[in-house]
Parts: C-alpha cells; structure tokens; sequence
C-alpha cells in the first residue's frame, strides 16, 4: 500500500459531500460488477486481499480519475489474465464490440444453483478471515507499542499515517489472515490482531489536534513492537 491509494491523512484533496440520496449503483454495470465478486473470488481469481492488491496496481491517475466500481473491474481484469483465467485479446474483441453495438444482448449463461447459494451466502455474511495460529500472543492491553516503518514490496494494512508512532494496546481481537502474505498469493499466515488507541497529538501534531481526541486503529502482530520505557530497560 505504497502509493497513492492509501489516502489515510492526505490532505488537498477537496471535501467529501456525499448526495443525501446516493443510489446503491449509478448504473446497471455496477450491479453486475457487484455480483462478479463472490463468483470470481469462488473460482479462484483472488483472495480478498489480493483483490485489494490488484486495485493497487492501477495507474494512480486513472485511480484517481475513475469510479469506485470500475476499480473492482480493473481488479477482475488484472488477475483474471495474469492467472490464465481471461484471454486479453478475447476481451479487448468483446469490448469493442459492444462499444459499436451498445444495443447487442450480452450472451445467455445457465443459472448454476449452488453458485448462486454461495454469492448469496458471501454477500450477506462475508467469507470468515479468522485464522488459528501458534504463534504467541505478544501483547496485552495497556503495553505500550510503536508501529512499523518497514513495508516490504506489495499490499499491507499498515496506514502510512501510522507508521512510526505510538499506540496503547485496547484489545486482543484474535488472530487472522494476514494481508502482506495472502495480498501477493502467500499462504495465510495468520498473524494476531491487536486494537491500538493514539492520542490525536501523536498522529497529527500538538498544533492540529486537539488533546482530549484519540484514534483507534486494528493492527497486525507484524506491524508493532514495543516501547522500550526507561523503567523496563532498567528491570
């Protein structure tokens, strides 16, 4: 998450003002962009973290410059062909087509029922990230913890606007899939996740934030380590 999708703390870039009746989908190829989802993420395309990873390998000004769901498009496209899935001069042939003939039907498939149970099943609940590990539990609430300013090459879950600051342990939330691995076709690796609080000051300056403010962020077990105190490096 090096680049210019991790938005967390930017600032410059205008006010979100939301329409107080914003549709679900502004177009009908959102809904089917929508429903590609479960039944891509099923046959295998991706995880959900490399799904994220493949909307992090778009060109930051299209990125920037395109709706939401055509990020989800770019990402169906990226792993689609990069896993042999997609013929990329097969879909370049079918899209031009339907730029020339808008009106053209798109191609009847046959209902598959147990497809349809699972994209059902997957967009109400989810598919469950929880993960059983070995590994220790490093951290009990109250330690005081910094986070990570080394991010290796491809995704992560560690915000830039945290990196290298200090955080309270809050929770234990258990241990799940861990994104650095699974986002770039590693295996699970499941690794504890730890709910940490920051007092506003430390995130963003005693000039900008106000002190009774604080913010809490999930974090993985790879991502801190702890703060190493003058009465703990004495004991």
């Amino acid at each position: 998450m090096n680049g210019l999708y991790d938005l967390g703390g930017m600032d410059g870039l205008g006010p979100v003002n939301p329409p107080k009746d914003e549709p679900v989908f502004r177009a009908d190829w959102e809904r089917v962009v929508f429903g590609l989802f479960p039944a891509l993420f099923r046959a295998g395309y991706f995880g959900l973290d490399s799904f994220r990873y493949g909307i992090e390998r778009m060109n930051p000004v299209v990125y920037l410059s395109s709706p939401y769901y055509e990020h989800w498009l770019h990402t169906f496209e990226y792993h689609g062909i990069r896993k042999g899935y997609v013929d990329p001069d097969e879909l370049d042939r079918r899209t031009q087509f339907y730029l020339d003939n808008p009106d053209a039907p798109l191609p009847e498939h046959e209902q598959v029922p147990e497809l349809v149970e699972f994209v059902e099943a997957a967009a109400r609940g989810g598919v469950p990230p929880q993960r059983d590990t070995d590994n220790p539990v490093r951290f009990s609430v109250g330690d005081r913890v910094r986070l990570s300013i080394d991010i290796r090459p491809g995704h992560s879950r560690l915000a830039r606007y945290i990196r290298g600051k200090e955080a309270t342990v809050i929770a234990h939330r258990g241990s799940f899939v861990y994104p650095d691995s699974a986002g770039i076709d590693g295996p699970d690796d499941p690794q504890h996740v730890y709910t940490v609080q920051f007092e506003a000051r430390e995130l963003w300056g005693a000039d900008y934030a106000d002190a009774n403010v604080t913010s809490t962020f999930d974090v993985f077990d790879p991502y801190i380590e702890p703060v190493t105190t003058p009465e703990r490096a004495s004991a």
